[in-house]
């Protein structure tokens, strides 16, 4: 049986998740990491994307996280995000329409379109679409 950590993701509003589990995957900003109990302690910045956890009960539960950054004990993780959603908790029409959105202003050529904030929209609807839909 594999050892458990903590894991807590905050946000400013709330905290999404506060359990323990037997590793966690998230999307640091140089990369994709991993975390099991008794991991060397570092903190990191993270990117927008998927979170993943094994839950203490084996099974694999999946989060979007909106950048932030993590601390790693050997015995706890903490996720402070900007912002975060469990995938039961991701709406999907309102990422698809984001996703329309975005590619409807980066398609605008026009110099008034902030390519780097509609490119960032379009990233974490994609996030949010595939971690809704396609992840089991």
């Amino acid at each position: 049986m594999a050892e458990k950590l903590m894991l807590e993701v905050v946000t400013p509003q709330k905290a999404v998740v506060s359990e323990e589990v037997q590793s966690v995957v998230a999307p640091g900003s140089e990369g994709e990491f991993g975390v099991l109990k008794n991991h060397t302690t570092f903190l990191t910045s993270l990117n927008a994307g998927a979170l993943k956890y094994i839950d203490s009960k084996g099974a694999t539960r999946y989060l979007f996280v909106n950048g932030g950054f993590a601390e790693v004990l050997p015995d706890k993780v903490t996720i402070l995000a900007e912002s975060a959603e469990r995938r039961r908790d991701i709406d999907l029409d309102r990422a698809e329409k984001a996703k329309q959105r975005a590619e409807k202003r980066l398609a605008d050529k026009s110099a008034k379109v902030d390519i780097i904030r509609a490119e960032a929209a379009l990233r974490r609807a994609i996030y949010r679409i595939n971690i809704k839909k396609s992840l089991k």
